[in-house]
């Protein structure tokens, strides 16, 4: 099994945590800006052994198909590669990620990056 994990962060901007999210004031929000940043740069610091990609936000979404390009949205919006000795273990790290304990994502998704099969 893998022990390279692909986390990709989720959230819907039309979810009730984002509609509550924009809401809030500007200095609220500001606030729980700062300490959000702080809290992930802490949850990096922690983790920064398992590190084995940053990664970091994700941009608008185009898709590419038998009909050719056209843009799409999703829930992605963010992403970082992690090593772990498991699926679990990798799991674990995002519990009370800030991506949805102080904003307004709602999950973290987190795969195992398999070996190509016959590479």
């Amino acid at each position: 099994m893998s022990d390279t994990y692909l986390a990709v962060f989720v959230g819907s901007k039309t979810s009730a945590k984002f509609a509550a999210w924009n809401a809030l004031s500007e200095t609220e929000r500001k606030a729980r800006e700062k300490a959000g940043i702080a809290a992930w740069k802490a949850w990096v610091e922690k983790h920064q052994a398992a590190l084995a990609e940053m990664g970091g936000p994700l941009g608008k979404t185009k898709r590419v198909g038998a009909n050719g390009i056209a843009d799409v949205g999703n829930e992605m919006g963010a992403f970082t590669v992690v090593r772990a000795a498991s699926h679990e273990a990798a799991a674990k790290m995002f519990e009370n990620h800030p991506h949805f304990a102080i904003f307004p994502g709602e999950a973290v998704e987190i795969m195992p990056v398999l070996p190509i099969p016959g590479g």
